[in-house]
């Protein structure tokens, strides 16, 4: 997750909302990280996960990672919650909690619904406070301006 928070950092260094994400193999080798890249890229689709999504595929040139486990600092919004389900990600740890965007554990809740053929075992509040405090300092110095 440290590393994950390095990537949410960078993504704030670079103007971007403060998410990161790592996907590590079933070894432990840290296989793809990434931060958001929304700005940067033009592209609303460039979160964090699914950013790493795609650089672990084409690291083993896979449209799927089984055995793989997802790290990201914030709880998946409903998009990256179905990609990361595409994806077969064995497990889901996230940090901070997203009520207004949330697509795991509020909103959609897209792993509970019975058309979700992969669910990931997800574990939260890793870091949590690391991920909040990020967030939030992010979101105040915006309001600042």
């Amino acid at each position: 997750m440290d590393q994950a928070l390095a990537e949410a950092r960078a993504a704030a260094a670079r103007g971007e909302v403060p998410v990161g994400a790592v996907i590590v193999s079933p070894s432990g080798e840290v296989l793809a990280s990434a931060g958001n890249r929304t700005r940067e890229l033009n592209d609303p689709t460039a979160h964090a996960e699914v950013l790493a999504l795609r650089a672990a595929c084409a690291a083993l040139g896979s449209e799927r990672l089984p055995d793989h486990d997802l790290y990201v600092t914030l709880e998946p919004c409903p998009m990256c919650a179905a990609a990361i389900s595409f994806a077969r990600i064995r497990r889901l740890y996230y940090g901070a909690s997203d009520p207004k965007s949330g697509g795991v554990a509020q909103g959609a809740r897209v792993y509970a619904h019975p058309q979700c053929h992969h669910v990931p075992e997800v574990y939260d509040g890793l870091a949590a406070p690391e991920s909040e405090a990020l967030l939030k300092d992010f979101f105040a110095a915006r309001r600042e301006v």
